[in-house]
């Protein structure tokens, strides 16, 4: 809302946007800190407008589910129980009225499964009428949009991208068509289903980015160059500075890989320990660090070996790939140096220090050569934010690097730079950007040390293509680490499917009305069976029909196995992943791979009644169990109600009458 720039680890930033139009819709300002859960909305804050979208999303949930069954041509009453499942699970129902994500995510889910059973039913009748081409394209947006809310929308593009090579393999095979009209429905999906998503995937990123075009309080995740770009911060710093690096240059040197935390090349008064904790000894000299903070000390001076001046001539002599450079500390004059001494926290690698000249048999070796990693030729002139260079150093064939660890109290803490022996391909941690820049002028320590704490004069701007930024952006989002540390309602994925979990959204302060993220367990419980019962059926019908004794008519056959491949698919895509995940997991996680669940039920019920239960009798009392486990699971919505929606205020007696699992869990203790 304040067009600040962020970075968010959680996914793409349609959800996001979203969720701001609603707040723009609604007159938000921007004016609130979404700092803590639970605090209370200032008068300024348009709640309604803001929990809009995903209560919509929510609600369409319900028809598209009812459609989904229908589509795959089970009967209504299957297709009515699907819908009713989806109303009455008190998780979705709780997601979807707060300004969360999830329900958004489970309605393009949904819509992108609609949408493509439409396009297969459409096929049979009408291929490319304008009816097949709508569903058809409008597959590829909700898939796009899918992905585009969080990264687990991947999941079910993947599982629909399957589906569809799976049938335009079939499509290949039938013989009742032509070349021609094979090459134009191959056409028509690659465009709808891999072309239309990325457009409009880059389409995101691009609204996002023109949206958020102020410095804002992640920007030191991001690049020199990309900071450059956003207006305030970086930019108002650099928007003076002169674009080729010369021979007197004064400039800081930002190191490219940014972690554990963004920092530049530092130096200080300060000297190694002649002595480290371990027994080793160091050159004593001028330490080198990394200093995560903008400060006077990250200043150096580009000076030509073969010259003894500061300053940059007139015109300025730029410096080249390949050039040989010394680097001058601007505040102590001493020159970038490393040689054969252990660095003091890695070993193997060379300590790297400013030279202090001890009258000892220890020389100099102050000579860089300049590798322009990111050059498009052999000639190609130092830039600054733009080029991303290597020092190698000259006597030692030694890399410049970051390597990660902080210093001990002696170091203050800061990150140690060693020099590490030239290795085939490259690390960012070795790769540093020029980020602050300026012709220096003043050939005197006195004058020099002025200048290095003034503004620069020249302007030049610096903008970065939308592609650039869009793929530094997409790769800071995937790598970005998040909070690992572990969360009062964090899970296991083995805690999702036995609902052995729940979270706590609010508690009023003055009563006992709260909103719980907990799931109907009749419901959780009969659709996990659902799926086990559906597998052990699946290959119990392949089995068979290995042995030609076909069970099912053909077209009840592929009825029942393209509603596994959606429905159970759906499932095992949206949750098999977090098995593999290193991250901190919640209960909402699996609301996705639930809601596919949900819609596999009512199709096993059908399935049993249909074509398990014999005789007229058993389908009317396998009729009358469903209808009273639909009924049980309407009681349990009602009286999980209050802790789904908030409403009411609850007795001591009503609360622990709902901590059902708690005392049960306490009674098989004791009989234990």
């Amino acid at each position: 809302m304040k067009r600040l720039f962020f970075l968010d680890g959680s996914g793409p930033p349609l959800g996001h946007m979203l969720l701001a139009l609603g707040g723009y819709l609604g007159g938000f300002d921007g004016n609130f800190l979404w700092n803590r859960i639970g605090a209370e909305y200032s008068s300024n804050v348009p709640v309604w407008s803001l929990r809009l979208l995903p209560a919509l999303a929510g609600a369409l949930s319900v028809p598209m589910a009812y459609q989904i069954v229908w589509e795959l041509r089970f009967s209504h009453c299957a297709a009515m129980g699907a819908a009713l499942l989806v109303l009455i699970e008190n998780a979705l129902i709780t997601q979807a009225r707060l300004m969360l994500l999830e329900s958004v995510l489970i309605f393009f889910n949904l819509l992108a499964m609609l949408s493509y059973l439409k396009l297969c039913n459409s096929q049979k009748h009408r291929p490319f009428s304008l009816s097949w081409w709508f569903w058809l394209t409008l597959t590829g947006v909700a898939c796009s949009c899918a992905v585009g809310i969080k990264y687990m929308g991947v999941f079910t593009y993947l599982l629909v991208l399957g589906v569809a090579a799976v049938h335009a393999w079939h499509l290949i095979g039938d013989r009742t068509l032509s070349n021609v009209c094979v090459l134009c429905h191959l056409l028509a999906r690659a465009v709808a289903l891999l072309v239309i998503p990325v457009i409009m995937y880059l389409l995101f990123f691009y609204v996002h980015l023109v949206l958020l075009c102020r410095s804002g309080p992640h920007d030191q995740i991001m690049s020199s160059a990309f900071q450059a770009s956003l207006e305030g911060g970086l930019a108002r710093i650099t928007q003076g500075q002169p674009l080729e690096v010369a021979y007197g240059s004064q400039v800081t040197l930002r190191n490219v890989f940014g972690k554990p935390v963004p920092c530049w090349l530092h130096s200080h008064q300060n000297t190694y320990p002649m002595i480290y904790e371990n027994g080793r000894g160091s050159s004593h000299q001028q330490q080198v660090t990394c200093y995560p903070f903008k400060d006077v000390n990250n200043w150096w001076i580009v000076k030509d070996p073969g010259r003894h001046q500061l300053v940059v001539n007139s015109p300025p002599r730029p410096v080249r790939h390949g050039d040989i450079v010394q680097l001058v500390h601007g505040m102590t004059t001493r020159l970038l140096n490393t040689h054969d001494v252990a660095a003091p926290l890695s070993p193997h690698s060379q300590e790297v220090s400013c030279y202090i000249d001890y009258n000892i048999s220890m020389p100099a070796q102050n000579l860089w050569r300049l590798d322009i990693v990111n050059r498009e030729s052999s000639t190609e002139v130092w830039k600054t934010i733009l080029s991303e260079v290597r020092f190698v150093h000259v006597n030692t064939s030694a890399i410049l690097k970051l390597s990660g660890a902080h210093l001990p109290d002696w170091g203050f803490r800061q990150l140690e730079v060693v020099g590490e022996k030239l290795s085939p391909g490259y690390h960012e941690s070795m790769v540093w950007n020029v980020e602050e820049h300026r012709y220096g002028r003043s050939q005197e320590q006195k004058e020099r040390e002025l200048e290095l704490h003034s503004p620069t004069q020249m302007d030049l701007s610096r903008n970065l293509s939308f592609m650039a930024r869009f793929s530094e952006l997409q790769w800071r989002m995937l790598t970005v680490r998040s909070d690992d540390s572990e969360h009062k309602y964090s899970s296991t994925p083995l805690d999702w499917v036995t609902l052995d979990t729940n979270i706590a959204y609010w508690l009023h302060p003055t009563t006992s009305a709260q909103i719980h993220l907990l799931g109907n367990i009749v419901i959780w419980a009969s659709a996990s069976l659902a799926t086990v019962v559906y597998v052990l059926l699946l290959c119990w019908y392949l089995l068979r029909r290995r042995r030609s004794i076909c069970d099912l008519p053909e077209d009840s056959w592929l009825r029942w196995v393209l509603a596994g491949a959606l429905c159970a698919g759906g499932w095992a895509v949206n949750y098999l992943p977090f098995f593999l995940m290193e991250k901190t997991l919640f209960l909402y996680h699996y609301l996705p791979a639930l809601t596919f669940q949900i819609l596999l039920l009512p199709v096993v019920l059908q399935h049993i009644s249909d074509h398990l239960c014999r005789s007229q009798l058993q389908r009317s009392l396998f009729s009358a169990l469903v209808v009273a486990w639909y009924s049980c699971a309407c009681h349990v919505f009602n009286t999980l109600r209050p802790l789904t929606y908030g409403d009411k205020s609850l007795s001591p007696g009503e609360l622990r009458a709902l901590r059902w699992k708690e005392s049960w869990d306490i009674l098989i203790r004791k009989h234990q």
